[in-house]
């Protein structure tokens, strides 16, 4: 036992993970002048922002994130001046292509007019649709920015505000927006069920079936801000992002340990006193504790459920988490070929579908019903075609992440037992016995509709199942992406849960959440870190 009296401390600050988010924060309480103290549990600071060598030594992939997307809405970049801490972007011209099995694509650039073009091919009508939704983004722009990059605001304050400025029937016509689902959305919009495809994918991105609440807004967000900002890409792997705020970190008198897991947050007259190791070692705490995990392993595991109100423990332990993922990361020979046309396969990423917003229901219908989906949704991200300096010169680099599988496999594929894609699960529940078999078959159906070399051009791939990212230390809890589904019910003041939507512990009086599973929410955007971190200065004055 640990006498909570003798515990001494040199920092003012702790910071549990050492992932984008809990860097940012780190950041600016070591800006503001606390002495900041970052405990990661992997050998390696990044979280879901790492880059390794996963196939092949010389291949740097990706492990989690690849697009720097929302991240452009970030002051993050400007106002610690990463740039001068080796965080650099890639602006490729080509930000992504869709492919269908027909062969036929389309492109969206980082010039409208282009994207413009490329959408004509199906629909001129579509094409105009979508200039004007993307004026409409633009003019929106600045308070999307302002939603994003501070601390939410509750139901009551955002609808008041609203009220002074638009109309009522502006006011519910905006409100239905935000909860149409994705096929909704694409329907009252676009004619053409390609561009439907196009732009509802990104629903796809967070969890949303294409009949899930939310999913229009989701579908048009993310595709404005490629749109508008491009799909960048870090100079040298996502992992320069991490490594650069790390070295602000340091600049500026803040230390990182790794290999160091955290048992227990120390809790005393309600106030956090310091860490307990894994290995046992108490790191005392002057002033405040953040943490960048998972709303669970925080509230339940870190600081106890003997110490939080129940109602919280309640409602921590019913957060939705979504549905899992499965990856598989290819080294190549070769560069991959498209079937019909060489230009899209220079696109930083890839997304493979036939164009049937159907196609994609099904998918989340077999996710959900415990089955693995016969024809899953890849998302290829492109590495080394767009970063030279991620493979060995003349080889390549890609990775296939398949969205929505499910945690556990309940029951077979299908009932088809013709079907060469049929996996006999054999009634396991266990990913270890059939992931290689399931990414046979994901390929078998990538190299026959779309990418016709991939088999031939491989060298080596590495198949992770929803199970192997749960076991790697960071927040993919039940092997999703999202620390806590984006479902509406879980957004804004309600993420993750409305009596902590503001970062702070009601509870505890100097304990915060700084991580994804706090408003904005998931993606590399870096907000959650910053805003937490606001939101600590401001109680500390």
């Amino acid at each position: 036992m640990t006498n909570d009296d003798t515990i001494q401390s040199s920092y003012d600050a702790i910071v549990i993970g050492a992932g984008h988010n809990g860097l940012t924060c780190a950041c600016y309480l070591a800006r503001y002048g606390l002495k900041v103290l970052v405990i990661e549990k992997y050998h390696s600071i990044g979280g879901m922002t790492i880059t390794e060598e996963i196939t092949l030594p010389g291949f740097l992939s990706d492990v989690h994130a690849f697009g720097y997307q929302l991240a452009n809405l970030s002051p993050v970049p400007i106002e610690l001046n990463l740039g001068n801490y080796g965080f650099e972007l890639i602006k490729p011209e080509i930000s992504y292509s869709h492919i269908f099995p027909d062969g036929g694509y389309i492109t969206m650039y980082r010039d409208i007019l282009k994207t413009v073009k490329s959408i004509e091919k199906y629909s001129n009508k579509d094409a105009k649709t979508w200039t004007k939704l993307f004026e409409t983004y633009k003019k929106e722009k600045k308070d999307i920015i302002s939603s994003i990059n501070s601390s939410p605001q509750l139901l009551s304050s955002q609808i008041k505000k609203m009220e002074k400025s638009v109309s009522e029937k502006i006011l519910l016509n905006k409100f239905r927006s935000n909860i149409q689902s994705m096929r909704s959305w694409g329907n009252e919009y676009f004619e053409s069920e390609e561009i439907r495809v196009l732009f509802g994918t990104f629903a796809a991105f967070v969890g949303l079936s294409p009949d899930d609440a939310g999913g229009g807004s989701f579908s048009y967000l993310f595709s404005s801000i490629i749109q508008d900002e491009g799909n960048n890409i870090v100079r040298g792997g996502f992992i320069n992002l991490p490594l650069a705020l790390a070295k602000y970190l340091k600049t500026n008198g803040g230390s990182i340990i790794t290999n160091s897991g955290v048992e227990k947050i120390i809790i005393k007259n309600g106030r956090a006193i310091g860490v307990r190791l894994e290995n046992g070692k108490i790191i005392g705490v002057k002033k405040v504790v953040a943490s960048s995990t998972d709303p669970y392993t925080l509230i339940i595991n870190h600081i106890g459920e003997e110490n939080i109100d129940p109602i919280i423990v309640k409602q921590i332990k019913k957060i939705e988490w979504g549905d899992s993922i499965f990856a598989i990361y290819i080294a190549l020979e070769s560069p991959i070929k498209s079937k019909t046309n060489s230009k899209v396969t220079y696109s930083p990423q890839l997304h493979l579908s036939p164009p049937s917003v159907e196609y994609l229901s099904k998918i989340f219908y077999e996710c959900r019903s415990g089955k693995l989906p016969s024809e899953p949704l890849p998302i290829m991200s492109n590495d080394s075609m767009v970063d030279e300096s991620r493979t060995p010169k003349g080889k390549h680099l890609l990775k296939f992440l398949v969205l929505s599988v499910p945690y556990k496999v309940e029951r077979y594929l299908n009932n088809d037992k013709k079907n060469e894609r049929n996996i006999d699960l054999a009634d396991t529940k266990n990913w270890s016995d059939f992931k290689e078999k399931y990414a046979d078959s994901i390929l078998t159906m990538i190299a026959e509709n779309y990418l016709p070399n991939l088999k031939k051009e491989t060298i080596k791939r590495v198949v992770f199942s929803p199970l192997d990212f749960e076991n790697r230390p960071t927040n993919t809890r039940f092997g999703t992406l999202l620390c806590g589904a984006v479902t509406p019910y879980q957004l804004s003041s309600m993420r993750p849960i409305p009596e902590l939507s503001n970062y702070k512990i009601p509870s505890i009086q100097n304990v915060y959440l700084c991580g994804s599973g706090s408003h904005p929410g998931p993606g590399v955007s870096m907000a959650p870190g910053r805003n937490a971190a606001h939101v600590i200065l401001s109680n500390i004055n």
